[in-house]
C-alpha cells in the first residue's frame, strides 16, 4: 500500500466524509498527466534485518509463531527499553504511525529489526569466507546484503571509482519474482510499476554516485514489462548521457526459438541499456564470427577491395561522376600481370577508338549488367596508389581482369606498421604480413549471438556444470555478460566492475574471463541479498524456520548459489570436490576445471552503532571497508595488535599516535602502499602524521570520515 492510499486510510478513520472527498480529489489527480515519468518517488521502501541485535531505538517488527506461514503482523514498533529477564531480553514496544498507539512486551527473539530506507545507518562488513589462487592480484568480493544498503556502503569505499556497472533488476513480471516491503509485487497491484520505478530510482541516485563521470558506463538488462519506464528513468537520473545522446537501448536475443506466450507473439529477447558517461567509448574489439557473418577474407590478409564502385545510386555510375570514368591499362609481363598505365578521364561514347599501348589491354569500369559505372579513384589519385604500392592487378583476364586497391582504412594499417610489409609484387603491390592482426568491429544495436542463449551452455546449462542438483531461474548467459562488458572494459585492465543485482554471480565470472584473455587485474563487487524463493520459504516456515536461521540462511541465494558459484570458477571444483565437467566455448575455449587464478572474498553486511564505532570498538568490521577502499588488494588489517598500528600491501591503520614515527617510516618502506588511515579525534594530531607521510600517500581520518560520510547519507 502507498504512503498516500494509508493517509487516506486513516483520514477516513478520523472524518470518513473529509476521507471520501479526499479520495475523489486524488482520483481525479491521478487521470491527469504531465510530461515526462510520473510516479511516486516517495513509496515508501523498508527491509527486514534478520541478522541485526535488537536495541534500544530501533524500529521492530513482531514475527509470527514458528511454523506459521501466513504473514504476520506488518505494524512497524519502536523499541522504547530493552530488560533482562530469566536470562532472556524483552523489549518494550510502542506503535509507530497510529493516532492512539498501542504498547506491547515481546521477547527479542520474536522481533526483527526494520530499516526503512531513508533511515540512516553504519555499515560494516563481516567476512565469512574468500578463495585465494591469484598470488598478488586484487580479490573480487562477493557481499549479501539489501542492495540498497550495500550501496550506501560503497559511497564510502568507491565512490567515483566505479568503471562499468552492470545490472540484471527484477523484470517485474507480478510472478513473485521480487519483494517490496517485505511482500511480493503481484501483477494486480495497482502500484506496481510505482513501486518499480521508486526501487530502481534510489539504486540508481547512488549508483551514479559510484560511477567514475569522466569515463564509466551503466549497463542495464530489462524485457517488455518495464523497458519503456526504464528508458525514461534513465533519461532522468543521468541527464548529461540523455542530452548528449549517450543512451542506446540494445535489442538482444536470449533465446532464438523463442518463449510461448498465450495469444501473443513469442518472446524471444530482451534489451540492454547502455548509458555512457564522460569520455566513454565503445572499443571495436576482437569477436567470433558469430558477431561479423560476413567473412570476407582471412582475418590475416588486409583486405583489397574491388576498384569499380558497387552499390547503387547515381555517383556509382558515369554519369553521375564523369571524371572518374577512364582505362587502366595492363599487360602480362615475366613475372606476372601488372600496370600498364592509366588514361585520362574519357567523355566519349567510342570507348574502342581509346588508343592503347603496344601489348597491353584496356580495362574499364563496366558494371555485370553492362552500365557503365566509375572507378573509386580520380586518375590522379589511382597514379599515386600504384606508386605506393596500394593498386593490385588480380587474376590476368586480359581486357576483363579485375583491379584492386586499398581503402584508407588499410592503408592505415601498413602506414601504423599493424601490416608490415615484407615485399612487393609483380605490378608493385605491396605484401603484407599480418599473422598478428586480429579483425576488430564495432557491432550493431541488434544482436543476434548463438553465445547468448541463456537457455543453453552459457545459461542454465553453465550453472548444473559448477552447481550439481542446484536451481537457479532464468541465468543469464555467461558469454552475454562477457561480451557486453568487453566492448567498454577491454582497455582497463584494473577496471572496478560493479553488479549490485548480482544472482548467480555471472558478472563475476564474466570478469574472471576477460582477465584471464588479457592478463588483466579487473574486479568485481558483486552484491545479492540471501532471499530464499518464495516456494521454499513456505517448507520451511511450516517446518518452523524463520530468517536468520542457519538452516534457513543457508538456502538463501547468496550462500546456496552466489558463493558457491564464484568458488567453483576459481577452484575448477564443484562444491562436492568433483572438477567440473565440460570446457568454455566461443571467445576463450579451455576445460573450466582449470579454474581461474583469482581471489575471492566473501562478506555480510552489519548494521553498527554509531558510539561503537566512534571509540573504535567496531573496528574488526569497519576493516573490510578499509581494505576494500584501498583497493581490495593483499590481507585486511583486523587488529593493530600492542602498537597500535599495521600496514599491509596497499594501506596502513595508525590508532596509536605515540608510534606515529615507527608507522611512518614503515609506510616508506612498502612501495605499494598509497593509503593510509589515521584514527583521531584531534584535527591537529592528525595534520602532524599527514606532513610527514610520503606524497604518493593518501591521508583518510577516522572515524570522521566515515561518521560524516553516513551522516550527510542519512534521512534524506
Amino acid at each position: 500500500m502507498s504512503r498516500l492510499t494509508e493517509l487516506l486510510r486513516q483520514a477516513r478513520k478520523a472524518d470518513k466524509q473529509l476521507g471520501d472527498d479526499l479520495e475523489k480529489e486524488f482520483a481525479a489527480l491521478m487521470k491527469r498527466r504531465t510530461f515526462g515519468l510520473v510516479f511516486e518517488q516517495h513509496q515508501p521502501e523498508a527491509v527486514e534485518l534478520p541478522g541485526r541485535a535488537v536495541r534500544r531505538g530501533d524500529k521492530v517488527r513482531v514475527l509470527p509463531p514458528r511454523g506459521q506461514v501466513k504473514q504476520g503482523d506488518q505494524r512497524l514498533w519502536r523499541v522504547e527499553q530493552i530488560e533482562r529477564t530469566d536470562g532472556g531480553r524483552v523489549a518494550h514496544l510502542l506503535e509507530l504511525d497510529a493516532e492512539e498507539p498501542e504498547s506491547q512486551v515481546v521477547i527479542t527473539d520474536d522481533l526483527v529489526v526494520v530499516a526503512e530506507f531513508n533511515d540512516r545507518i553504519y555499515p560494516g562488513l563481516a567476512e565469512t569466507g574468500r578463495v585465494e589462487r591469484g598470488r598478488d592480484k586484487p580479490f573480487h568480493t562477493v557481499i549479501n546484503a539489501e542492495n540498497y544498503h550495500a550501496l550506501e556502503m560503497l559511497t564510502y569505499t568507491h565512490r567515483g571509482k566505479v568503471d562499468a556497472i552492470y545490472i540484471d533488476p527484477p523484470y517485474n513480471t507480478g510472478a513473485r519474482d521480487w519483494k517490496y516491503n517485505n511482500d511480493y509485487v503481484a501483477s494486480d497491484d495497482d502500484y506496481r510499476h510505482s513501486k518499480w520505478l521508486a526501487f530502481m530510482e534510489r539504486r540508481l541516485d547512488i549508483a551514479r554516485e559510484l560511477l567514475n563521470p569522466d569515463d564509466s558506463v551503466l549497463i542495464v538488462t530489462i524485457d517488455e514489462k518495464e523497458y519503456l519506464r526504464l528508458g525514461m528513468l534513465l533519461e532522468q537520473a543521468f541527464p548529461e548521457a540523455s542530452q548528449s545522446e549517450r543512451i542506446t537501448m540494445v535489442t538482444t536475443s536470449i533465446n532464438p526459438g523463442g518463449m510461448p506466450r498465450k495469444n501473443r507473439f513469442f518472446r524471444s529477447s530482451e534489451y540492454v541499456f547502455v548509458v555512457q558517461l564522460g569520455q566513454s567509448r565503445v572499443s571495436a574489439v576482437p569477436l567470433g564470427t558469430e558477431w561479423n557473418p560476413v567473412q570476407r577474407r582471412s582475418k590475416y590478409d588486409i583486405h583489397w577491395a574491388s576498384f569499380i564502385k558497387t552499390g547503387s545510386g547515381e555517383n556509382t555510375l558515369r554519369t553521375g561522376r564523369p571524371n572518374s570514368f577512364y582505362p587502366i591499362f595492363v599487360r602480362m609481363g615475366d613475372h606476372g600481370p601488372e600496370f600498364a598505365g592509366v588514361g585520362d578521364a574519357y567523355f566519349g561514347d567510342a570507348l574502342a577508338e581509346v588508343q592503347v599501348p603496344d601489348g597491353c589491354h584496356a580495362i574499364w569500369p563496366i558494371r555485370a549488367d553492362g552500365t557503365l559505372g566509375v572507378w573509386s579513384l580520380t586518375p590522379p589519385a589511382f597514379r599515386r596508389a600504384i606508386e605506393k604500392g596500394y593498386a593490385r592487378v588480380g587474376k590476368w583476364r586480359e581486357s576483363q581482369t579485375t583491379v584492386y586497391y586499398l581503402k584508407l582504412g588499410e592503408q592505415r594499417k601498413i602506414e601504423d606498421g599493424t601490416f608490415p610489409v615484407t615485399g612487393t609484387r609483380s605490378d608493385g603491390s605491396l605484401v603484407t604480413d599480418g599473422s598478428g592482426y586480429e579483425a576488430r568491429f564495432v557491432p550493431t544495436d541488434i544482436w543476434r549471438i548463438t553465445s547468448h542463449d541463456a537457455s543453453r551452455d552459457g545459461g542454465k546449462g553453465l550453472i548444473r556444470a559448477f552447481l550439481p542438483q542446484r536451481e537457479f531461474p532464468y541465468p543469464k548467459s555467461l558469454y552475454a555478460v562477457e561480451d557486453a562488458l568487453r566492448f567498454f572494459v577491454k582497455d582497463k585492465p584494473e577496471a572496478t566492475i560493479l553488479d549490485f543485482f548480482s544472482g548467480s554471480g555471472t558478472t563475476a565470472h564474466a570478469v574472471m574471463r576477460l582477465n584471464r584473455q588479457d592478463g588483466g587485474r579487473r574486479q568485481c563487487i558483486s552484491v545479492t541479498n540471501n532471499e530464499v524463493s518464495a516456494d521454499e520459504q513456505r517448507g520451511l516456515r511450516k517446518r518452523g524456520l524463520r530468517p536468520g536461521d542457519e538452516e534457513w540462511e543457508s538456502q538463501g541465494i547468496c550462500d546456496y548459489i552466489t558463493k558457491p558459484r564464484v568458488t567453483a570458477a576459481i577452484t575448477g571444483k564443484t562444491p562436492e570436490g568433483d572438477p567440473i565437467k565440460g570446457g568454455y566455448r566461443f571467445t576463450d575455449e579451455f576445460p573450466m576445471s582449470e579454474g581461474f587464478e583469482e581471489n575471492a572474498a566473501f562478506f555480510t553486511l552489519t548494521y553498527e552503532a554509531p558510539l561503537s564505532v566512534r571509540h573504535n570498538r567496531a573496528f574488526e568490521r569497519i576493516a573490510p571497508m578499509l581494505w576494500m577502499r584501498a583497493g581490495s588488494q593483499g590481507r585486511i588489517i583486523t587488529d593493530l595488535g600492542e602498537d597500535g598500528w599495521d600496514v599491509a600491501e596497499s594501506y596502513g591503520v595508525l590508532e596509536n599516535l605515540d608510534q606515529a614515527g615507527d608507522f611512518v617510516a614503515r609506510v616508506a618502506e612498502e612501495e605499494s602502499v598509497r593509503t593510509a588511515f589515521i584514527v583521531t579525534d584531534d584535527d591537529s594530531a592528525f595534520q602532524m602524521v599527514c606532513r610527514d607521510l610520503p606524497s604518493q600517500v593518501l591521508p583518510v581520518r577516522l572515524y570522521e570520515s566515515y561518521l560524516q560520510n553516513f551522516q550527510l547519507r542519512g534521512g534524506r
